[in-house]
């Protein structure tokens, strides 16, 4: 993966307002981790439409964190899933470790 998730984008909509900044980081810390698991839980589950459905949630997320190669992947994979497909789940796994490693440096 040669992209790096960063906060340019949120900054940018921040306008510098710290509080706006720590509330948007906050939700992201909060709400990826167990999404990452709810995708995990049902790709174990052999319930690919429902992977497909976290992955939705997870791919606004990457977007927000400067990922727009890894976004376009998300969007691929989540209509691969929808058809049974799951050759991207290495590929869009990177992306999840890179994007846990990041926010786990955040808090």
């Amino acid at each position: 993966m040669t992209e790096k998730p960063n906060l340019d984008y949120i900054k940018e909509i921040s306008g510098g307002n710290e509080e706006f900044e720590k509330k948007f980081l906050t939700i992201i810390q909060t709400e990826f981790p167990k999404e990452k698991q709810e995708y995990l839980d049902f790709l174990k589950e052999d319930n690919l439409e429902e992977s497909a459905k976290i992955i939705h949630k997870i791919k606004h997320k990457l977007g927000i964190l400067g990922l727009n190669t890894s976004y376009r992947l998300a969007v691929k994979y989540e209509e691969d899933l929808k058809r049974g497909d799951v050759q991207l789940k290495e590929e869009f796994d990177e992306v999840l470790k890179a994007v846990e490693d990041f926010v786990l440096k955040l808090a």
